[in-house]
């Protein structure tokens, strides 16, 4: 019937278009995109040939479109056909002259759905998506009723904004109406929710319609769960549509591929190409382009060559996979030569063929190669495109280069681009440059830039400041960031560094769907921070919710359990790391050193040590402390030779190691040859290694030489400053500690517990006791440091060795924690000195209540009495340790 009505109208309209059909033809001939005149009016009498092979030719412009209108306006055609005039709006979209549609569409006197649907059509093919909503919007308010094909076009438009609840909203509209069925409407829909990363409700509208499910809505549902990181689903969805006698097509075998490329399935991903041979899908360029990424990822170097060499065309997509499955292998030489293969052939390239040219820049290591790839890009004009700056900074910071990236960040940072100021965060915190990472990460923020997940764990990974910690993860609540498992990873991770161990623990709770990096950062942060035991605990725990550690993790655990000396459990450990495959080097292989070196297993140690491939220094200096600490002094030192021998790099671990070994042997002129070594290679500079001398010097009774040793540091770190405080006041050097201690805080380094153990200590030796006051309290008021029990025992000997007994004991008895046996003990001792029987007395009880197999106490009070000449108290106290089981451990000397 509509065609009777169509041909009708045309006989119409056949007096109109004799006026002007030669203007067309001279028009067409005139355009850039010419039509020859037999395909476009073969007939100058058959206006219905006219429209018709206009469409059919697909070769829309403006110019012509215009011509076109000029002729209709002329002959009064637009004012009473509709037909007509929703023509002319379709091929003003199709010219993107979106603008002269819509004027069309407005002087139109009377508008069908139609005439709706083509302006939301040709929003959408021009990018005005938001338009298209409004569109929308506004033909409901006008009364109109849409129909299954404007449903479908605003949810593409929903779609292509990410706008979900818009679409939730036209999704319920369409369901009201009775579309529901629609595999259009069903399509859209669901790949709204996919890329909505609300894979569950696609999941649930593909599930609803099970009786009239096409290809289309399949490919839909695949493509969707890629998309959401469900690749197991993607393929279950993949079996389940051939078992259904449905044909796949090139889509859904380029989606399938993509699912076992996701997950690094080769022999899964070798099925699919089995089928896509079967179903003659593998001469497609985009099946073919999959199977060289799905090869070319997973490893097999030899099959993506032949999976390319095999391809009966190319096109930019099929090289770059290519060069970067070469690229992933770690072989960027070889990538570097197909490149040159590919501009050879005259293949253009784009912007993801040079992010992979880049990383095989860093994969190379080469300064001088990024330099050439990097002018490369400059001249071909890619240094304007957002991947590539981006990529240009990651290599720089990679090869260790921080001034070339902070050049290119700030020739770009007028874009408001998120992923360039992501990666110049990354870039600072890999450089440990923590002020201006923090200044970039605080500047989007300015600039009205949300950090995103990857952005946000990088400044997480350097914050060592409690306060920004917490602000950044209000932020990263307040986003939904804190639910990624990435930036719970690294929020748990940062708590532990700032010693806040129940924050960290809170936050591993609070993570949903944790990982192995989840597991592991926490038990990590357990071992580091000395609570062995909750490691342990949530070892087993991980265990039990059959999560498979990782090297990381075991690492973790052996270090807890070295902490605890419990051998046998670290023997499970080793066991259940061969059983696994875990080769024995480099991270696992020194923690298992170190792990057998601290529980005296030192023939255990060294045969680990031995089976290693490759000695770096952690096994090196984990052996070198084992020996030292189990008082095989004369071992540590020959294996010390060894390594010197067998060429192996000598580091700053070693040396610290080597240093405390000199340290226990009380022998200034070993440890002064070894001084001058490390001045020869340059080691006496950092900070560890100097300090570790310090250390040395300082035992030896040598402070001049620790002054001179700290002088030489580079850059002397929190441990740096307060060994030296310690040395000076173990030394009786009590002034001098003080007067460091006041530069150093001008140096704006902030104290830590260790520090002010130093700080009250030299008090002590000067007699400083308002001074020993005050930074007691500035602990707690200033550092936010709560004082221990060796703090408060220094603050005790502070006032003992001023002779004010009676205010030490109050001082003890107005403590916010419970004394223990060092405090005792430490009033103990000046009674001694000050000849104070009854507080002696009490301080003995004391020291004896709490550790009643330690008989020293009574012991000290026994003498105290007879140096006072209570030689009957004496004996008493002496007879009444006999009748006990304590026992007094006996002294010794290293002279």
């Amino acid at each position: 019937m509509n065609h009777l009505i169509h041909r009708n109208f045309f006989s119409k309209l056949s007096s109109h278009f004799l006026r002007y059909s030669n203007s067309i033809a001279f028009a067409e001939t005139h355009s850039s995109n010419t039509i020859s005149s037999d395909n476009f009016i073969p007939t100058p009498l058959d206006p219905v040939e006219i429209f018709t092979q206009w469409v059919k030719s697909n070769k829309f412009t403006v110019q012509t479109t215009r011509l076109i209108h000029t002729h209709l306006i002329k002959g009064s055609i637009l004012a009473w056909n509709i037909f007509i005039a929703n023509s002319l709006i379709d091929w003003y979209s199709k010219s993107s002259a979106i603008e002269d549609a819509v004027k069309v569409f407005d002087e139109m006197p009377e508008r069908g759905i139609v005439s709706w649907n083509i302006v939301i059509s040709g929003l959408n093919e021009n990018s005005r998506y938001w338009d298209s909503w409004e569109w929308f919007s506004r033909m409901r308010g006008m009364g109109f009723e849409p129909n299954e094909f404007t449903y479908g076009s605003v949810l593409s438009a929903c779609n292509a904004l990410g706008f979900g609840l818009g679409g939730e909203l036209v999704y319920g509209l369409c369901i009201r109406s009775g579309f529901w069925f629609d595999g259009y409407i069903r399509t859209g829909m669901i790949d709204l929710f996919a890329w909505s990363l609300a894979f569950e409700d696609a999941l649930r509208v593909f599930e609803d319609c099970a009786f009239d499910r096409n290809v289309v809505c399949w490919n839909s549902m695949i493509s969707g769960a890629v998309k959401s990181s469900n690749s197991w689903i993607a393929l279950g969805l993949f079996s389940r549509m051939l078992s259904e006698s449905l044909f796949p097509n090139s889509f859904t075998f380029s989606s399938a591929l993509t699912a076992c490329v996701d997950l690094e399935e080769l022999e899964v991903g070798k099925q699919v190409h089995g089928l896509a041979i079967k179903y003659g899908a593998r001469e497609d360029i985009f099946v073919g382009t999959a199977i060289v990424d799905l090869y070319g990822r997973c490893g097999d170097i030899e099959g993506a060559s032949k999976e390319f060499l095999r391809m009966p065309s190319r096109n930019v997509v099929s090289w770059t996979a290519f060069i970067s499955a070469f690229v992933h292998a770690d072989d960027p030489s070889t990538a570097f030569q197909f490149f040159a293969d590919m501009r050879k052939s005259g293949m253009e390239v784009n912007n993801f063929t040079v992010t992979s040219l880049v990383t095989a820049c860093i994969k190379s290591g080469s300064p001088r190669l990024s330099l050439q790839v990097h002018s490369w890009i400059l001249k071909s004009g890619f240094s304007t495109d957002a991947a590539v700056r981006t990529s240009l900074i990651n290599m720089y910071s990679k090869v260790g280069d921080v001034d070339a990236c902070e050049k290119l960040f700030l020739r770009n940072r007028t874009a408001d681009d998120v992923g360039l100021y992501a990666v110049m965060v990354s870039a600072f915190a890999q450089n440990q440059s923590y002020g201006k990472a923090t200044e970039i990460f605080c500047a989007m923020f300015h600039k009205g830039l949300k950090p995103e997940k990857f952005c946000t764990s990088s400044i997480l990974s350097i914050v060592d400041c409690l306060k920004l910690g917490k602000q950044i993860h209000s932020y990263a609540q307040k986003t939904g960031l804190a639910a990624d498992v990435l930036v719970g990873s690294s929020l748990l991770t940062m708590y532990s560094k700032c010693r806040s161990l129940d924050q960290s623990f809170q936050v591993f709770e609070q993570t949903p769907n944790k990982d192995v990096v989840t597991w592991a950062s926490m038990i990590s942060g357990f071992a580091e921070h000395d609570c062995a035991d909750k490691a342990i605990h949530l070892f087993r725990e991980m265990l039990s919710e059959e999560i498979e550690p990782d090297q990381v993790t075991l690492a973790g655990v052996l270090s807890s359990l070295s902490s605890l000396g419990i051998l046998l459990k670290g023997k499970e450990v080793h066991g259940h790391a061969i059983r696994k495959g875990f080769s024995i080097e480099a991270l696992l292989g020194g923690t298992l050193v170190n792990f057998y070196s601290k529980c005296g297993a030192l023939e255990s140690a060294r045969r680990v040590f031995n089976m290693l491939p490759r000695k770096d220094h952690v096994s090196c200096s984990a052996l070198v402390s084992g020996y030292a600490q189990n008082g095989h002094i004369e071992e540590a030192m020959l294996l010390f030779r060894e390594i010197r021998i067998a060429g192996i790099e000598i580091d700053s671990y070693i040396v610290s190691s080597v240093l405390g070994v000199v340290a226990l042997l009380n022998k200034t002129s070993i440890g002064t040859q070894l001084h001058s070594l490390l001045m020869k290679f340059g080691l006496h500079l950092e900070a560890s290694v100097g300090s570790s001398l310090i250390s040395m010097y300082s035992r030896c009774g040598s402070i001049d030489d620790c002054h001179k040793a700290f002088k030489q540091i580079a850059t002397p770190d929190l441990i740096g400053w307060t060994t030296m405080i310690m040395s000076y006041a173990q030394n009786g050097r009590g002034a001098e500690a003080l007067r460091l201690y006041e530069v150093m805080k001008e140096e704006g380094i902030k104290p830590d517990p260790v520090t002010f153990t130093g700080v009250l200590s030299a008090c002590s030796h000067n007699g400083l006791v308002e001074v020993a006051y005050y930074h007691l309290n500035s602990m707690s008021q200033e550092y936010g440091i709560q004082p221990g029990h060796r703090h408060y025992a220094c603050m005790v000997d502070v006032l003992c060795r001023a002779g004010r007994l009676k205010e030490a004991e109050k001082f003890i008895k107005s403590m916010p924690i419970e004394p223990g046996t060092l405090i005792w003990g430490t009033l103990l001792a000046a009674c001694k000195v000050h000849g104070d029987v009854e507080l002696g007395r009490l301080a003995a009880e004391k020291v004896s209540e709490l550790d009643p197999s330690d008989a020293g106490a009574m012991v000290s009070l026994s003498n105290i009495c007879a140096d006072m000449g209570q030689w009957e108290d004496a004996l008493d106290i002496r007879s009444s340790v006999k009748g006990t089981r304590a026992n007094k451990e006996p002294g010794w000397s290293s002279i």
